[in-house]
């Protein structure tokens, strides 16, 4: 994998993420020091989709998208509208949390079992 190129991809997502420097030289340095995930966020710099090859635990970045989508919405509700429109944002956050979860599983694993990011826990 060509870590110049994730460094790079990292770098024009970021452009529009408003996430910090240092968050996205960290982010690019997990994404070049692991390929599997690496690979996915090329794929998803180049074309734009997923191609859900990467999985820790059996979870894809979509589905890690889909539970923190529902957290980004419970912020919402709370009146931070930081993420509202920005996909970038979201789909950095994503990729993070899939290296997070590469190295502690168990954790995240359970935390997306658990959390719902609902303010009633009966909705699902």
């Amino acid at each position: 994998m060509d870590g110049q190129k994730v460094k790079e991809e990292v770098k024009r997502l970021g452009g529009g993420a408003e996430e910090s420097e240092e968050f996205l030289e960290e982010l690019a340095a997990g994404l070049a020091a692991s390929p599997g995930i690496g690979e996915e966020f090329l794929f998803f710099a180049e074309t734009g989709d997923f191609s859900c090859k990467a999985k820790i635990e059996g979870y894809t970045l979509v589905d890690i998208l889909v539970w923190q989508i529902d957290h980004f919405k419970a912020q919402m509700d709370r009146g931070n509208t930081g993420m509202r429109n920005n996909g970038s944002k979201m789909v950095l956050r994503a990729f993070d949390t899939m290296l997070k979860m590469e190295k502690e599983p168990e954790k995240y694993k359970q935390l997306m079992q658990t959390e719902t990011g609902t303010d009633y826990p009966e909705k699902y």
